[in-house]
């Protein structure tokens, strides 16, 4: 007999969700990937959710207009924590995704994020929280998804800065842990374990960033969080970090990213030569 995961949810339980903007043959491949039961329910994630969740913190172009990437979520029994495999994701690493989902209150499933050829992933927390959502049967606060939304962002974005997605991930996680046992009061205070956090991983902020950090971390602290439950996730990820850092899906995402890094680099320096071959 299957073991119960909440009141309304058990171990096993599998909901996709599905980009409403992909095409049939998409669509088809994407469950013939996933490896689902022909029965197993499906819902569609919207272009117009992933702008709700998103639109505050990047810009519409960067979302698109179109919902593509789609997820999976399978129950897993309590404790087991969270995990997290991706395909066809050239920015959120596996690390990032479970990051985020702890913070909007999931715990105990394996998640599977993908897409028919290659995106940023940015909106694939979307259909994460609503899979999970269907499968337990429990509406996550908005509050909380809002705040999980904006983490991907300034993750990402760290993780760009920086040129290793991974020591982004594990920075913002540790900063969630100080935040959850220091519990700041003032601005001040928030700060003061933004750059303490920062020196520890080698990370240099510019002062745009360490005041989104500040808000993000406010945010974070002011959602209704078991905070014990918490500590317990943290212990759980900061395991599975460690083994996602060797995973070679992972290394596949840094690899895009330094690729994508050259290539600029490499389009910026040929702009200059152009011109000055022109002057």
């Amino acid at each position: 007999m299957p073991s119960i995961a909440s009141a309304d949810a058990v171990v096993g339980e599998t909901v996709v969700t599905l980009g409403k903007d992909l095409t049939g043959t998409q669509r088809d491949s994407i469950l013939q990937e996933m490896q689902v039961p022909s029965d197993v329910k499906i819902i569609e994630v919207t272009n117009e959710e992933e702008h709700q969740y998103l639109g505050k913190y990047i810009s519409k172009a960067t979302i698109g207009t179109r919902a593509i990437s789609s997820a999976k979520i399978v129950l897993a029994d309590s404790g087991k924590g969270i995990s997290v495999n991706t395909k066809n994701i050239t920015t959120i690493t596996p690390s990032m995704y479970a990051n985020a989902a702890i913070t909007a209150g999931i715990k105990d499933a394996d998640i599977y994020v993908t897409a028919p050829f290659k995106v940023s992933g940015t909106a694939g927390l979307t259909g994460i929280i609503k899979a999970f959502e269907t499968a337990t049967g429990q509406k996550i606060d908005e509050n909380k998804k809002q705040v999980a939304n904006e983490e991907i962002v300034r993750t990402s974005e760290i993780a760009e800065q920086i040129g290793d997605p991974n020591k982004a991930a594990q920075f913002m996680n540790r900063v969630k842990e100080e935040v959850a046992k220091e519990q700041p009061k003032t601005q001040e205070e928030y700060k003061d374990i933004i750059i303490n956090v920062s020196n520890e991983y080698n990370i240099n902020l510019n002062e745009q960033t360490i005041n989104q950090l500040v808000q993000f971390s406010q945010n974070f602290s002011e959602l209704n969080i078991d905070w014990d439950q918490l500590s317990a996730q943290f212990e759980s990820l900061r395991g599975d970090i460690n083994k996602i850092l060797n995973d070679e899906q992972t290394q596949g995402i840094i690899d895009s990213i330094l690729e994508w890094f050259g290539d600029l680099f490499s389009a910026i320096g040929d702009f200059f030569t152009s011109s000055s071959s022109r002057q």
